[in-house]
């Protein structure tokens, strides 16, 4: 496939060891978030992992479906895949395996390059303790959102890119669900005026595997379905969330 705007990702994860199935995990609550071992503390950091984090989800939606991830199976998934790689050590080998060389990347994340991190790939906390066991390679999406992130408030208008909008739709056998916040679009075909991409995984669809999809705000907000809206108004709408490892970031 040829390059599309100025980072072209293909996807396959061929030689990566592949996440860990899910651990048993205790009931998440949000009392760990002061105890999360990673934190991007310069500026420039976190801002190379939104631009990093949003661009790899929003590439999921770009490709053909048939060159997603096999990991890449419902939402939680994408956020974990788009969180992973952004943290990833972007060298000759990560370039090469992603067909990258030669092209110009935007900045690393310099706190942390993967697989050279405080616990190596477990990156995601999975209970408040404070021994290896509490971090692993899978969380699902209420994990993600319990001890992973923190909430904003219910204001949509308090996203930034890279931010996470939750939902809880418990007449689903899955009640949890994300969308991440891209804001303007990595890619020129994308009318600069809208900066107000979403992009989220729909999570298998009858007997499909579903898809990564990208809308406008402005779209989801005019939803068929009112339990996706993100208003206030909505029960379903749990809110905003920002990453852990952002801290406060403003």
């Amino acid at each position: 496939m040829a390059p599309i705007a100025v980072l072209a990702i293909i996807l396959p994860l061929t030689g990566r060891t592949k996440p860990a199935a899910a651990p048993n995990v205790a009931a998440p609550s949000t009392s760990g978030r002061a105890a999360d071992s990673l934190r991007l503390t310069e500026v420039s950091d976190r801002d190379a992992f939104r631009r990093w984090f949003t661009f790899l989800a929003e590439y999921q939606a770009a490709i053909p479906p048939a060159e997603l991830p096999a990991e890449i199976k419902d939402c939680s998934a994408l956020l974990r895949f788009a969180y992973r790689e952004a943290l990833w050590k972007h060298d000759a080998a990560w370039l090469s395996q992603m067909r990258l060389e030669g092209t110009p990347l935007l900045p690393a994340v310099k706190a942390y390059q993967l697989p050279h991190a405080p616990r190596g790939a477990r990156i995601f906390r999975v209970n408040d303790g404070s021994d290896a066991d509490s971090y692993a390679e899978f969380a699902d999406a209420r994990t993600l959102k319990n001890l992973n992130t923190h909430m904003l408030g219910r204001d949509i208008a308090l996203a930034r890119p890279g931010d996470l909008i939750f939902f809880r739709q418990l007449e689903q056998q899955s009640p949890f669900h994300s969308m991440i916040f891209v804001g303007p679009s990595h890619f020129p075909t994308a009318p600069a005026a809208d900066r107000d991409w979403v992009v989220y995984h729909t999570g298998p669809m009858g007997h499909g595997p579903g898809e990564v999809r990208r809308v406008r705000l402005a779209q989801l907000l005019k939803h068929p379905d009112a339990r996706w809206w993100p208003v206030p108004g909505n029960p379903n709408f749990l809110g905003v969330y920002r990453w852990n490892i952002l801290g406060d970031d403003q």
